[in-house]
């Protein structure tokens, strides 16, 4: 019963957008988030607040991310890799530690 209401509360016809309930219904958003725009019977588009929108952006991004450092993962021998100070000692560049401290001052 919980997802017939559900449902209910999170749809809106076009027709209360076309006749000037657009406020009303995009303050609802703001309030109680999501709402799923119905025309002819079928779900036409979904409406959510700026902030929910950069929120899902911001957590796509973050997903794509791992799912590319995933690819990056797939394969690699752990027996190959090496130390920071490994790859210091063979490329002769200063290790990540001593990159980080550059311009810092410790007393």
């Amino acid at each position: 019963m919980a997802k017939v209401r559900d449902a209910i509360e999170n749809t809106v016809s076009i027709s209360m957008l076309n006749k000037g309930y657009a406020g009303q219904i995009f303050e609802e958003v703001r309030a109680n988030g999501t709402k799923i725009v119905i025309k002819n019977n079928v779900p036409e588009c979904v409406l959510v607040s700026p902030e929910e929108y950069l929120a899902m952006l911001d957590e796509l991004s973050e997903y794509r991310a791992v799912a590319a450092a995933a690819l990056r993962l797939d394969g690699v021998n752990p027996k190959n890799l090496l130390t920071d100070d490994e790859f210091a000692a063979m490329t002769n560049a200063p290790s990540l530690i001593e990159q980080l401290l550059v311009g810092v001052e410790l007393k």
